[in-house]
């Protein structure tokens, strides 16, 4: 690819994670309230989820916030691997001017593996990494609400994880 194509490719994509807050709150309607779960579901990974919250999840991490663009390997076509998906995976973007915190990897997501239920909605709902840091460079900061946050957690739990 040339260097004024893979320019343009980056500003694309730039646009469009600069978009992925306002796509998330119009997604799709809302449902109605539900009451809040209890502290041993909002900590459980094995907290059950109704289809409607995994396939909600799938929608706004495959079709709104584009997670397997960074989060899955490439395949020898630069396509996302389908075998691997979700799994981890070197950051193939790489920013227009040198940053220090530009993330090097994105973590593997199909499972859930690495965080609690909590990290995950500090993440998606604050922008707050595990080590209590803003989330770096080039996630994206999300400020999503509860529902959308446990619907991404339900989801990704849904996946099979890394095989050994």
């Amino acid at each position: 690819m040339d260097t004024a194509r893979r320019s343009a490719f980056y500003i694309f994509c730039v646009l469009i994670l600069l978009a992925i807050p306002f796509m998330v709150s119009t997604a799709a309607p809302q449902k109605a309230a539900k009451a809040p779960p209890t502290a041993k579901q909002a900590s459980s990974k094995e907290a059950p989820s109704k289809s409607g919250d995994v396939e909600r999840g799938r929608y706004l991490v495959e079709e709104v916030a584009k997670c397997p663009e960074c989060h899955t390997p490439r395949d020898a076509n630069g396509q996302p691997d389908r075998s691997r998906w979700l799994q981890g995976s070197p950051i193939w973007i790489t920013p227009v001017h040198p940053d220090s915190n530009w993330a090097n990897y994105a973590p593997a997501l199909a499972g859930f593996p690495s965080f609690s239920d909590e990290q995950g909605e500090q993440i998606l709902e604050k922008g707050i990494g595990p080590n209590g840091l803003p989330i770096r460079a080039p996630m994206h900061i999300y400020h999503m609400n509860h529902a959308d946050a446990m619907a991404i957690i339900a989801y990704l739990r849904s996946l099979p994880g890394r095989s050994q």
